[in-house]
């Protein structure tokens, strides 16, 4: 068998890794030979030449051409073919004219790790080339024998589309002519194992409607945003002394269509900017909404990291939602997952038939507990496939911050593990050294590229300066969720008032690390499921004491140093738990007493937005000065919140028991206005407390200048302001 017979039986067989030295125009004895490989045609002409010869036993078309003829041939020819069985011609432009289109400093920065925007040249695009409109293909699967596009445009064939090998990258590419956005595609392998795969796109930017799982070609983007003077203010947003309050929300289970289906990203847009901006929210912050197959996931189990969920709309619909938002001056956080990824095999799980995306070791790359795969952090491409990502959904949908999941999980080598299950660093230590240098330049970058972007991160353990820069020995992250807080809160509050004067404590620890980070409050969906309850099932009582109990809980939040957040259902007192599969009980907000709850979640907005102590000085203990933290036997604590310009006097009563002539320190003598009452009959409370003016005298009390005697009503928080 001849050289060129072998060669053409090696790419008949599959396993011909360089398609280019095959097919295309090549250099013959006297002009030029032409090969297309068509499994499906009955016959192939070279568009004004004349009829391939097929090649004995193959599926490889050739035609030979004289030098005249090699000379008048266009440089990109067309192909005529008859499609076996149907009889159907069709025209197509060679794919295999084309020059490599992916430039040699971008797979050099990539190869560094430190191409910033590695989506602009991986992944599907449409592009028009030598005037020639098509797809740009390009992959990155280091050492397989082989990649081919597969979709809807070939038959799913994986001879069809070869992709050219760019070497030492590991990046395969291919443009492939003809084609439109909509149509579908996939990645055929051929690992150094003779396996053959079928993969999804990593870098893929659009993404079928589960349980299909193909991807998309994207249209251009050309989304016109409205969004300008809301992007240009960012810039200059000094958001460690604004107020922040965030909403956070799951897509699919916030709201559903009349038949229990999701909502258009667009449609949604509509109904939660209008409800959001009653409640006075600063922020909405979505659960994840890169593509995952399970539902029951809430998204946090990616497949897709490029890709906004086709359950909601097109990616243009998702931009709309961001735009509507930002033009009603609400900001767009997002739930960010780098810290592991599903073992669906057709996706990210051993895309080269080995470890690619994860990391080789088990005892590092693999999360038990979750029967997920964790990211090989060290790996230059694949930290560059998460730094890229995380600008992605920054600058191509505007999204205003990321809210990093399971940062523990990422910083320690034994997160959930055994002893004997995990290897200690090269220092001897439990530290991830590659994920904590991954998650530092990640800041950086951000930071830098995108000055008043976010990044928060739920980090559950003491790990230290989450929240500092990393030029000062810190993670570099923007915020950190202040989770223990919220636990010794929630503890607190869940006790019947009778013992809460021996956990008093628990609400008084957090100002010894308040200052320490950067923090975020959160009452977050993690604390409404998995038979924890409602935020109204948790607290104690009968049904006017719950929701009592429920109104003190937020006033604490929003008194408390540090930004706010509240998962849905929460603000109107949903009794049952988050299901994810449903929607929230809507019927509820228009009783009388869930819509007391919410009629004070949107006063605590308003009250927060409106007075600068409650948010100027979040993050510095000048902020914060208690008036009374020792009173536990009547379960009451006060303090003060303090700004440049004005002080707010915070009290509250854990108890159910109204207690009248309640004398608490105050800064200054001279009249003090009830700003806030939990109690106000219009939240649903008693409609006891202090009418009108109170009047603070000279009289000193707890180390303040002055005093006044309040009426503090049944389980209750006041807020009092200094009248000018």
């Amino acid at each position: 068998m001849s050289s060129k017979d072998q060669l053409l039986e090696q790419f008949q067989q599959g396993n011909m890794g360089d398609a280019f030295a095959v097919l295309g125009v090549h250099p013959g004895r006297d002009g030029a030979i032409v090969r297309a490989f068509m499994p499906t045609a009955e016959s192939v002409s070279l568009q004004g030449f004349g009829l391939m010869s097929r090649q004995k036993g193959t599926d490889i078309f050739e035609f030979h051409l004289n030098r005249r003829q090699a000379e008048a041939l266009p440089h990109h020819y067309t192909l005529e073919w008859e499609e076996k069985w149907t009889g159907k011609v069709h025209e197509v432009i060679s794919p295999y004219s084309f020059a490599p289109q992916i430039g040699d400093l971008d797979l050099h920065w990539f190869s560094e790790g430190r191409h910033h925007h590695a989506y602009s040249f991986l992944g599907a695009r449409m592009k028009t080339v030598d005037g020639i409109s098509g797809c740009q293909f390009a992959v990155w699967a280091p050492g397989v024998k082989r990649v081919s596009v597969v979709g809807s445009f070939n038959g799913w064939h994986g001879l069809r589309h070869l992709m050219r090998n760019r070497g030492y990258s590991g990046i395969w590419e291919l443009f492939i002519p003809g084609l439109s956005s909509g149509d579908y595609y996939q990645y055929e392998i051929l690992t150094e194992q003779e396996q053959l795969l079928t993969k999804i796109d990593p870098y893929s930017r659009q993404m079928t409607l589960r349980p299909e799982i193909d991807c998309v070609v994207p249209a251009d983007d050309q989304f016109d945003w409205q969004d300008g003077t809301w992007m240009g203010q960012r810039k200059s947003w000094d958001w460690q002394r604004e107020p922040m309050s965030i909403y956070e929300l799951h897509l699919g289970s916030w709201q559903q269509n009349a038949q229990g289906n999701f909502i258009n990203y667009r449609d949604i847009a509509l109904q939660l900017v209008d409800y959001v901006k009653q409640l006075g929210y600063t922020h909405i912050e979505l659960l994840p909404v890169m593509e995952h197959p399970l539902d029951q996931s809430w998204g946090y189990q990616v497949t897709g990291f490029y890709a906004p969920t086709a359950r909601f709309g097109t990616p243009d619909d998702f931009r709309f939602r961001i735009d509507l938002c930002h033009q009603n001056d609400i900001g767009v956080l997002l739930d960010w997952v780098p810290g592991h990824f599903p073992k669906d095999d057709y996706a990210l799980s051993y895309f080269t038939g080995k470890a690619t995306y994860e990391h080789a070791d088990p005892k590092r790359g693999e999360h038990k507990d979750w029967g997920t795969l964790i990211f090989d952090y060290g790996r230059k491409e694949v930290k560059n496939f998460l730094v890229s990502n995380a600008i992605y959904w920054l600058e191509e949908f505007h999204i205003d911050g990321l809210r990093v999941d399971a940062v523990a999980s990422m910083l320690y080598l034994d997160y959930s593990r055994e002893e004997g299950e995990w290897e200690p660093n090269e220092f001897g230590g439990r530290e991830n050294l590659e994920a904590v240098a991954f998650i530092k330049d990640l800041n950086e970058v951000v930071h830098a590229r995108f000055p008043g972007a976010l990044t928060m991160a739920e980090e559950s353990t003491s790990w230290p300066q989450v929240s500092h820069p990393v030029y000062a020995g810190g993670l570099g992250f923007s915020m950190k969720w202040n989770m223990g807080w919220m636990n010794d809160t929630l503890e607190y509050i869940e006790a019947e008032p009778v013992y809460r004067k021996f956990h008093q404590d628990k609400l008084t620890f957090s100002q010894l690390y308040a200052y320490s980070e950067n923090f975020i409050l959160p009452f977050s969906h993690d604390e409404v499921v998995h038979l924890k309850r409602s935020m109204l099932g948790k607290m104690p009582g009968d049904e006017w004491q719950k929701r009592a109990n429920l109104r003190l809980l937020y006033a604490w939040q929003y008194a408390h140093p540090g930004k706010k957040l509240l998962f849905m259902g929460g603000e109107f007192g949903q009794w049952s738990e988050w299901d994810s599969e449903g929607q929230l009980d809507w019927s509820l907000a228009s009783e009388p007493g869930h819509q007391g709850v919410q009629h004070l979640i949107a006063d605590l907005n308003r009250l927060y937005r409106q007075r600068s102590a409650l948010y100027q000085r979040d993050f510095s203990e000048e902020g914060f000065q208690w008036i009374d933290c020792e009173d536990r036997d009547q379960s009451v604590l006060s303090f003060v919140r303090w700004s440049d310009d004005e002080h707010v006097v915070c009290v509250f009563n854990f108890t159910p028991v109204p207690r009248y002539g309640y004398r608490i320190g105050v800064p200054e003598s001279g009249d003090y206005g009830e700003i806030l009452n939990t109690d106000s009959v219009y939240y649903g409370g008693s409609n006891q407390g202090n009418e009108g003016v109170l009047h603070a005298t000279p009289e000193g009390r707890y180390g303040m200048p002055a005093s006044v005697a309040l009426t503090l009503p049944p389980l209750s928080a006041l807020m009092l302001r200094k009248q000018s």
